[in-house]
């Protein structure tokens, strides 16, 4: 899941707000978020 969405954030087809759905739903995890967005995350 992560290299999917990874890719998408990437391609600017998911914005953060929709990676976080993904940590929500705990597909991804926090650490994740902050690999792929270069963010940390925050509820």
């Amino acid at each position: 899941m992560f290299k999917v969405v990874k890719r998408y954030y990437d391609l600017g087809i998911y914005s953060k707000e929709n990676v976080k759905v993904f940590v929500v739903a705990g597909r991804l995890t926090a650490e994740d978020y902050r690999l792929i967005t270069g963010d940390e995350y925050t509820a």
